[in-house]
This record gives C-alpha cells, sequence and structure tokens, in this order.
C-alpha cells in the first residue's frame, strides 16, 4: 500500500470526529471570533457542496437547522453537560438562519456561542463532581445506569441532571472498583479525569471549534463528507511525505473516546490479531513508565502518545468493541514499526477438506487484506493485489486445488483498478463495475482481458466490514454467476466516492493570501454492478448466509447518519447471471443443514445468543457485588466456551501455506499480566498469534465445504449438456 492510500485511509476515519487545529482565528480568553480567510472558506464550502456533492439536490436550506444539535452531539455526545432547554433556545435563536448566514455571510458565530454554553455548562459540572468524589458513595442499592447515551434525550431540568450525574459517578467508579482498584484509588482516577477533561477544555481554540461546526454542515450531505482546516489537511500532507511509525491504526475521536476505526494491513495492530475495529483505547503507556489515561483528550495528542521509534514498545489498555461489560478492559502491548508490505500481501493455503465419501480434497483459500496497488515491497519488488493473487493462483494450481476461496474478510477497499482487473482474473471480459456522477453520467469500467487466470470452482467469503473495492469484486463475480458468495447478512455498504480539493485552488482571493487554507472532501460517485444494483448502504448480499455476531455490532453504512440512498440504473451489457436456482437451491440447503447439526455452528450461536443478549442490556446495574456477580457468571461462559472451542479445534482441516516474498517471521504469543482483565476474545473467534488461519474458523471451514459441495454438483447429470459446470467458466485462459 503507497503512502497516499494511507492519507486516504486517514481522512476516512480521522474526519468522524476530531476536534482539530484549523484556520487561524482571533482568541481572547475563549471568546471566538472567525478571520476574513475562514469567513471565505465557509461560504465556499456551502457552494462546494451545492454544486459538486453527489447528493446536493437532497439537501435544502431548511436542513441546515440540524446542524445546531448534531453540533451540540458532537461537543456533547453523551447528552450529560448541556440541558434540554439549551437546545431548544439554540434552535430558536440560530435554526432558523444556519444556511444565510454560513453560505451568505460565512458568519459562523453560532458556533462560538454553543461552544461557550458548552465551557460554562461543563466546567461547573465538573467542579460539582470533584464535591461528589469527598462524599460516601452508596453502591449497595438497585439502581441503574444507561450507559450508552449517545441517542438519549438532554437533561429537562437541573436537578434531573444532578440525578444523572449522581448515577454517572457510581458508574464510573464501579468500572474502575471492577478492575482491582480500591476506592480510593478509584475515585482518584475519576478525578484525574476530570481534571484532565477541564484541562483540555480549556485548551481547545476557536479554529477546533470552527471545523467541527463546519464539518456537521458538510456531514448534513453524507456522512463521508467534511471540512479539514489548514492544520489538519497539512499533518494529512506530512504522511503522505513521511513514513511515520506507529501501531497502524486509523483513529478518531467518539463521545470522548479514542476509538480504532480501521486497521491497516500489514501494520503492528494487524499482525498482533489483539486489536479490532470498534475497539476503545483507554490510556497509553510507554515503557517503564505510568499509564496516561486518553479519555476527553485531544486526537492529536494521543496519536502524538502512541506514535515512536521503530522497535519501541507502547502498551493501550483497551475496551474490547464486543466486550459483554463496559468495565471490561485488557492491555496489549505492540512493538512501533511502518507498514509491512509484504505481511500485508495477499497469501494462500491448500486445505485438505474431506469429502462426503470421507475423501480428502485439495482447496485453497486466498486472503487478500486489500486491493494495494503497484507499490515498493519490502524484498524491493513491485506488486499490486491482482498480480500476487495471479502468482498466488500459479502456486495453488501446482499445489492441484480443485476449488477455491477468495476471503475477502475485513478488506475495506482499495484502487478500484485493482478491483477491476482482480476480477477479470476469473472472468472473461465484460463490466465490472459502474459508476455516476451527480450529473447522472454514467461510466462503464470493464475487464477488457479475455483471458481467465482461474476457471474452477470459485466461492467469495466476505463479512461486514469487506466494503467498496471487495464489493464490486463480490458483487461483479455473484451478477456473473461465477461465485458463491458466503458470509455475514451483507456487506459493509460503503458505494460512494470522495474527492479532496484544497481551498486555495477554488478561490483566487486565497490564492493570494500568505494564510494557510484548508479543504473539502466531497462525495462526487457512487458505485453500481454490472446489473445497475449500488453498493450503496445494502452492500451485497450472500448467497448462503452464515450466523455472525457482526449482526449486532453497529458496522456498517446503515450505522451511519445521512446516508446516501440504495438505488438501480440501467444494468450494462454483460455475458452473465447470477446462478440459477437449480444451483444455488441445493448448495444453499446442504448448508443450512449443517448450519443445525454441526457442532461448531451450536457453538457459535451459543456465543452469539449470549453477546445478544448482553449488548441488549443497555442498562448497567450500580450495585458493585451485582456487578462483581455478573462478572463471574460472564468469565464462567468464557471459560466453557474456551473449554469446547478446544474441543473443536481437533476438527479443523489441515493446511499448508503458501506465501509471497519472505517468509514472517514468528510471532510472539501476547502474554497476559497476572492483573490484567482479558476481554470476550472468543466471540470473534480470534486467531492464535503464532498460526497463520484461526482454530475453529466457522466461516471459512463451511465455505470450504460449500465449495466440495458445488464441485460433486457438478458431477450430476444434470449439468452434463452444459457448457461447463457450476461456478466454473471456460474460454479464453491465461498463465
Amino acid at each position: 500500500m503507497n503512502r497516499l492510500s494511507l492519507f486516504r485511509r486517514a481522512t476516512a476515519g480521522v474526519a468522524l470526529l476530531a476536534l482539530a487545529a484549523t484556520a487561524s482565528l482571533a482568541r481572547d480568553d475563549h471568546t471566538f471570533t472567525s478571520s476574513s480567510a475562514l469567513t471565505i472558506e465557509a461560504r465556499t464550502l456551502v457552494q462546494m457542496l451545492e454544486q459538486a456533492h453527489y447528493n446536493r439536490d437532497a439537501v435544502h436550506s431548511s436542513d441546515y437547522a440540524e446542524v445546531i444539535p448534531n453540533f451540540m452531539a458532537d461537543l456533547d455526545g453523551q447528552r450529560l453537560f448541556f440541558l434540554a432547554s439549551d437546545k431548544a433556545a439554540f434552535a430558536s435563536r440560530f435554526g432558523q438562519n444556519v444556511y444565510w448566514n454560513i453560505s451568505a455571510l460565512g458568519n459562523i458565530e453560532s458556533a462560538y456561542d454553543i461552544f461557550s454554553i458548552y465551557e460554562t455548562r461543563t466546567t461547573s459540572r465538573i467542579n460539582w463532581v470533584f464535591d461528589e468524589l469527598k462524599k460516601d458513595i452508596d453502591l449497595t442499592g438497585n439502581d441503574t445506569y444507561r450507559f450508552d447515551r449517545t441517542k438519549a434525550e438532554w437533561p429537562a431540568t437541573a436537578g434531573g441532571a444532578d440525578e444523572l450525574w449522581h448515577q454517572r459517578i457510581k458508574y464510573e467508579l464501579i468500572a474502575e472498583l471492577m478492575n482491582k482498584k480500591t476506592l480510593d484509588e478509584a475515585k482518584l482516577a475519576v478525578r484525574k479525569r476530570y481534571e484532565r477533561m477541564l484541562k483540555n477544555l480549556g485548551e481547545i481554540e476557536g479554529n477546533e471549534v470552527a471545523e467541527l461546526f463546519l464539518s456537521n454542515v458538510a456531514r448534513l450531505y453524507d456522512p463521508h463528507s467534511t471540512y479539514f482546516s489548514a492544520e489538519t489537511f497539512e499533518d494529512f500532507g506530512i504522511q503522505m511525505k513521511l513514513e511515520l511509525v506507529g501501531i497502524g491504526a486509523v483513529l478518531s475521536v467518539e463521545d470522548d473516546y479514542c476509538t480504532v476505526k480501521e486497521i491497516v494491513p500489514g501494520g503492528p495492530a494487524d499482525l498482533s490479531k489483539q486489536i479490532k475495529p470498534g475497539d476503545k483505547i483507554l490510556s497509553v503507556a510507554q515503557p517503564d513508565s505510568e499509564s496516561v489515561e486518553v479519555i476527553g483528550m485531544k486526537l492529536r495528542r494521543i496519536v502524538e502518545r502512541i506514535r515512536g521509534s521503530k522497535g519501541t514498545k507502547v502498551t493501550l489498555t483497551v475496551q474490547p468493541a464486543d466486550a459483554p461489560d463496559p468495565s471490561v478492559r485488557k492491555q496489549v502491548t505492540l512493538v512501533r514499526d511502518v507498514v509491512k508490505l509484504n505481511d500485508a500481501r495477499a497469501h494462500a493455503a491448500v486445505f485438505d477438506v474431506p469429502d462426503a465419501q470421507g475423501n480428502k480434497v485439495p482447496l485453497g483459500v486466498i486472503s487478500l487484506p486489500s486491493f494495494y496497488g503497484p507499490a515498493e515491497t519490502d524484498s524491493g519488488s513491485k506488486a499490486s493485489a491482482t498480480k500476487d493473487v495471479s502468482e498466488l493462483i500459479d502456486q495453488l494450481k501446482t499445489a492441484g486445488v480443485r476449488g477455491l476461496v477468495l476471503d475477502l474478510r475485513h478488506n475495506g477497499g482499495g484502487y478500484l483498478s485493482e478491483a477491476i482487473d482482480l476480477t477479470g482474473l476469473f472472468i472473461t471480459e465484460g463490466p465490472v463495475v459502474q459508476v455516476k456522477n451527480s450529473l447522472g453520467e454514467i461510466q462503464v469500467d470493464s475487464d477488457t482481458d479475455r483471458g481467465v487466470k482461474y476457471d474452477g470452482p470459485l466461492a467469495v467469503l466476505v463479512d461486514r466490514f469487506s466494503a467498496s473495492a471487495s464489493e464490486i469484486v463480490t458483487g461483479a463475480l455473484q451478477n456473473y454467476g461465477r461465485a458463491i458468495v458466503v458470509g455475514d447478512n451483507s456487506t459493509h455498504g460503503k458505494g460512494s466516492v470522495q474527492s479532496i480539493w484544497e481551498m486555495k485552488n477554488l478561490v483566487p482571493q486565497l490564492q493570494r493570501s500568505p494564510v494557510k487554507t484548508g479543504a473539502v472532501k466531497l462525495t462526487i460517485q457512487k458505485y453500481y454492478l454490472p446489473n445497475g444494483s449500488s453498493t450503496q448502504l445494502k452492500g451485497v448480499v450472500p448467497d448462503i448466509v452464515l450466523p455472525s455476531i457482526d449482526e449486532y455490532l453497529p458496522i456498517g453504512e446503515g450505522s451511519l447518519p445521512h446516508v446516501l440512498a440504495w438505488d438501480v440504473i440501467p444494468t450494462s451489457a454483460f455475458s452473465g447471471h447470477p446462478l440459477e436456482k437449480r444451483v444455488l437451491q441445493p448448495l444453499r440447503d446442504a448448508s443450512v443443514t449443517r448450519q443445525t447439526q454441526l457442532s461448531e455452528f451450536l457453538y457459535l450461536r451459543k456465543n452469539i445468543d449470549w453477546f445478544k443478549m448482553r449488548q441488549n442490556q443497555k442498562i448497567a446495574s450500580l450495585n458493585l457485588l451485582n456487578r462483581r456477580e455478573q462478572k463471574a457468571n460472564d468469565e464462567a461462559f468464557k471459560k466453557a466456551m474456551e473449554a469446547e472451542k478446544a474441543e473443536l479445534a481437533k476438527g479443523d482441516f489441515s493446511y499448508h501455506e503458501l506465501r509471497l516474498g519472505p517468509p514472517p517471521l514468528p510471532k510472539p504469543k501476547p502474554v497476559r499480566k497476572p492483573d490484567s482483565v482479558e476481554g470476550d476474545d472468543e466471540t470473534e473467534l480470534s486467531t492464535d498469534a503464532n498460526d497463520a488461519y484461526a482454530k475453529v474458523d466457522v466461516f471459512l471451514r463451511e465455505t470450504l465445504r460449500v465449495v466440495n459441495d458445488a464441485i460433486a454438483l457438478g458431477k450430476e447429470k444434470q449439468f452434463a449438456a452444459d457448457t461447463h459446470p457450476p461456478l466454473t467458466a471456460v474460454l479464453d485462459r491465461k498463465g
């Protein structure tokens, strides 16, 4: 992956929140006013949204009133500091004039006024918390706390806010006590957290407030559009030019928590298999130093703590996204490094899978972490996703595989050209993706090489993290009937294209100014499959759906606000069709039968049912004994599942791995500290640190069985007169 790809990934993640530096503003004791350059940029932002955004016709001037409550929610995500009366007052005072003020005047004074109230409310409340922490606090009652308040209303009265905060303090103290702190230590930890919040609040600049406000304007049109300040844009430019060393993760700040948005393939976080998208980083520790809590800290400062010299260690305290209880913590120690391109490349394996008669059938699996383009690998050779997959296919053919699984799980996309070329390895020729712009113009991008690299039975394995280019390849192969798709109930659903414009290139007046300017990222196009169906929002729906925890996590385009709609355009002219019912139905029926009978699916469903039950418990008990009892029950369940998993692992299919480039170094097993609290990793069936493939990977095991079924189906008499068996291709071959 080249630096431009990393830059695009960084902009996609960080822009989701972040109070990061922006254009120069005047400041006087937190009394903010806009510079003349920012005034111009604010007006230009609206002009660009109205002229160039794909969704421009769906947003009206009256919709700009939503910016006010959305901005409030970005400042106060858990609805703890503002009051309902604040929301009503802001709506009355600012709501009707947001569009006019920004588009005509470049005036964002409402942002500064709202922030001023937020600062007052927060300062007062934190001092109130300090007083409450000095008192005796009863943790033996029957009261509860709703720990996710992102969709709740703000407290109606000051008295209601006090009651809410009494619950909040108990909730935070119990979280510390559950992690082996004394009551005094817990109170001190909570106090330090709010001291840091107060300090961070005092350091916020008016330019940061401006960026957050204008980004809310952009996100009225879709969740992937945003405004970058001059400093933020400059930071990303540095990332393009320099090889920064860190953990290989895209981070954002959401509701005061540093959240992992994306894991960069080949980075330390990816190779460790201990951090996943959605995990929250609570504290950061350097070697031989005390851990520093980063809750409420600015993103830029968090990143500075996580980055460091190559080869040095950093220890993160993480709250897993799939943790059964919000008090769950685990410590992860990573060695900082640049992204290892060889480790991020495609790799393959030959699995020996028993057929119905018990005979071992050699089946290939190609795992592709991203659609990377030509770049310098660690070995100095040129590499791309298509070239690497093509080479692995050659190796798998030499090994005599009779079927193939293309594993695109957790593949977040990459170069569109690679998606098109890679699809061409499996089809003769024809349209792969259609791209439609805001003017309604449609461009069809096709594979023009009639050669077929692999023409045997093919399955594509996906999950909710398979996005963008992954969805294009998956959907195209499904459209052509070239592959059967297996996985979660849908892929991610990101079917939009973004572009970035620097403000100084849009406004001549800014070009002549010595002041640095920001940038705007806008959605300008949408992707469609050869049959005309959009991949936006709905993603690609697998032919065979497997039970998954992902279904109960806020993953995918549909979990974001203001998403672009799913729609269809006319089909392109392509010589293919989805799998016929006579092929698909027996494959689906056989899988459904296994899902009801095999012990590994019973194990998976137990994990899912337990996780679903715990996820539905949005209210936490504020009784310490009850919470400890619940924790003991969770740990007992986890141990039982670990024992069951160990037994199931005995039935894993044997395999031997194929890799490109030098073999990877052995990965050290994570060391569990005696006092650490582990997250519930088993619900995701995580990979053992020294194995190339996960133990008891139910999803891959079942997909391999489906390919075996397809091979057997091709031998049946009803297909004898066909030009080729199901899930195969013929005509010209290459390689």
